[in-house]
């Protein structure tokens, strides 16, 4: 990179004093682990998302293990997996000892081949989990109409925060759904997840298992007549609690979402007007019917066609101090699952295609207008 060049960094959080000052209620109450914070960012995100729970977790990929746990998904059982997609996304199958099962996506948006998963379901099929890719929701409607009616649907919301498919938010699409508060995301506590559901059965089996399986969630005992008894223990359970100081940032977080996507939408039209003229890029559009959420702008390049490669476009744009990376990886190229499932590079081609030539640019709330021009003159002069 040019020395004294303005670094674009793909992604970056937006936070502020907003941000600070809610830390200081948590600090100087000494309630730090889960409580009345996370609680009322529960609470918030739910209603956000039109959904009847909403669990606060460590991460999303938590989150997604728990939804599994709450399903009693485990050995003998398969899930139905897009094969481009975070690896977290397959690994959680695994840690449940049930069975991930690849299926490629579709070319264009990314998304999970319909025909491809109804060409995967089999009498051991327990469960899906459809990723919305980037922000752009997963076509469920059609999703359902491959599904028997038992097979249980799990968003995989990670990008999603904010999103809706035809009218109805990301997260209350399927029988329950993670989100991530990664810093790569809209919204974000550092690290953390929330698990969402309509499904009472699923909340309160799940509310159990996040707090290692005990009958009384930790700030209802203290609360309660006798704070000094232990609870029972009724069920395994993990420490997947997110602490009251994220809480607190998310809370605020949530409170600006709505405008961190109108932003970000708004400069994804603007991406999509710029470069409309370069043929080698194909650029990713507004869903008809719903919202975008806009975690990323993912491109890609025609192989055929573009002046250079991808990893040399990539190459090319960190030099000029503008960081890019592919849209996400191909779980079936990765070494573990190729290893474990005999998965070979061509297993899926539209997910090979998608990691090999996809290309996220920079969007993030923290951009200038002169940033988003110097991408776009940078890509025009590949």
């Amino acid at each position: 990179m040019t020395e004294g060049v303005k670094k674009i960094d793909i992604a970056r959080p937006s936070l502020g004093n907003d941000e600070w000052q809610a830390l200081r209620e948590p600090i100087e109450s000494g309630w730090l682990t889960q409580g009345p914070k996370v609680q009322a960012f529960e609470t918030a995100f739910a209603e956000r998302h039109t959904v009847s729970h909403a669990l606060a977790t460590t991460s999303c990929t938590t989150a997604l293990h728990l939804a599994l746990a709450a399903l009693d998904i485990g050995p003998g059982d398969e899930v139905i997996v897009p094969s481009f997609t975070w690896v977290a996304t397959a690994n959680v199958v695994i840690y449940c000892g049930a069975t991930p099962v690849l299926v490629d996506i579709d070319a264009a948006t990314m998304n999970i081949d319909i025909a491809a998963v109804a060409a995967a379901i089999t009498p051991n099929t327990r469960a899906i989990i459809p990723v919305h890719l980037f922000g752009l929701c997963a076509d469920i409607n059609a999703l359902r109409e491959v599904l028997p009616d038992h097979v249980k649907i799990i968003e995989d919301a990670a990008c999603a925060a904010g999103a809706n498919y035809h009218g109805t938010p990301a997260g209350g699409l399927g029988d329950a759904a993670a989100f991530s508060f990664h810093p790569r995301k809209s919204i974000t506590t550092g690290e953390g997840g929330m698990l969402t559901t309509n499904d009472d059965a699923i909340a309160e089996i799940a509310t159990k298992m996040r707090n290692h399986g005990a009958a009384v969630p930790e700030e209802i005992r203290v609360a309660g007549p006798k704070p000094y008894l232990l609870p029972d223990f009724e069920v395994l359970g993990f420490n997947y609690r997110m602490t009251d100081l994220q809480g607190a940032v998310g809370l605020v977080q949530l409170g600006k979402l709505d405008t961190f996507i109108d932003e970000r939408a708004k400069w994804a039209a603007w991406y999509r007007e710029r470069l409309a003229g370069l043929e080698w890029l194909q650029l990713p559009d507004e869903p008809i019917g719903g919202r975008h959420a806009w975690q990323a702008f993912v491109t890609q390049v025609d192989p055929k066609t573009a002046p250079s490669p991808r990893n040399v476009i990539m190459e090319t744009l960190e030099a000029a101090g503008i960081a890019t990376r592919p849209g996400t990886h191909a779980v079936h190229m990765l070494g573990y699952y190729q290893q474990r499932f005999s998965y070979i590079d061509d297993s899926f081609p539209a997910s090979r295609a998608a990691a090999e030539n996809s290309l996220a640019l920079p969007l993030h709330n923290l951009m200038s207008k002169s940033d988003f021009i110097r991408i776009a003159d940078a890509l025009e002069n590949v």
